[in-house]
């Protein structure tokens, strides 16, 4: 099988490229039991933060009281994810304080959208899991492949969807606004919609890229890495299905 490639940042550049194979004991190679594991403990440790600032938003219904354990979360997630990738034998240690750190921010955005839209945080939690449930049986049965092809699409739309962002973050710092495709019409939703299917097709890339670390025999330390990778969809693609039912919401 031939050494694939992913929009994921996680998965990026040399992720699996060592074919590690007798090198390393059984014992201590990854397995992808190990990373199922691991993943699992990563969400418990997105739940667990995501409660807290729930909870505080909750109670006093005040931005001010969330905002600066939500600034906490994007930026300390944001250096977490860096030091992770550069640095994949870290990620038992740096892979559950970005999820804790991740959990911070979804939960604050979750609850101050959950105020406005009752019961979007919960239609959005469901709608994600549900999305990486169907994807995993779809890898698993062989319905879906990560062929070159695939790869390809994914990599590329991901990429110009990235370029989309970066580039209406700059024309905002001249107060450029673009309703038409930010606001509650046909054609925001239609590209939401285009925005979640691409997000949820990168945990397809991810599905086989954990599959090559666990053929090519990777270090245990992978397992952490490679639910680090995993996490890192799933909050891209839970923000834009959040975005996605609000802009839905708004039309009711």
């Amino acid at each position: 099988m031939p050494l694939m490639r992913t929009s994921n940042p996680a998965f990026g550049g040399n992720a699996f490229q060592t074919r590690y194979g007798g090198a390393i004991d059984a014992s201590a190679r990854m397995t992808l039991s190990g990373t199922v594991n691991k993943t699992g403990i990563l969400l418990l440790c997105v739940m667990a933060t995501a409660s807290w600032t729930w909870y505080l938003f909750t109670q006093s219904q005040d931005m001010s009281a969330v905002a600066p354990y939500m600034m906490l979360g994007v930026f300390g997630g944001f250096i977490l994810a860096m030091v992770t990738i550069f640095k994949k034998q870290w990620a038992p240690v740096t892979a559950p304080m970005y999820a804790l750190c991740e959990g911070l921010f979804l939960g604050g955005i979750s609850a101050v959208f959950d105020a406005k839209y009752h019961g979007i945080a919960f239609q959005a939690i469901c709608l994600t899991f549900g999305t990486l449930i169907a994807l995993l049986l779809a890898y698993s049965s062989g319905l879906i492949r990560a062929t070159r092809k695939f790869q390809i699409g994914v990599m590329a739309a991901t990429g110009g969807i990235a370029l989309f962002y970066l580039f209406q973050m700059v024309m905002g710092f001249f107060h450029v606004q673009f309703m038409t495709i930010n606001g509650s019409g046909p054609l925001s939703i239609g590209i939401s919609v285009v925005i979640v299917i691409v997000a949820a097709l990168n945990l397809v890339l991810d599905f086989a890229l954990i599959e090559q670390g666990v053929n090519a025999g990777a270090p245990k330390y992978m397992e952490w890495y490679g639910g680090f990778a995993l996490l890192v969809t799933l909050v891209w693609l839970y923000l834009e299905i959040l975005r996605l039912l609000t802009k839905i919401n708004q039309r009711q």
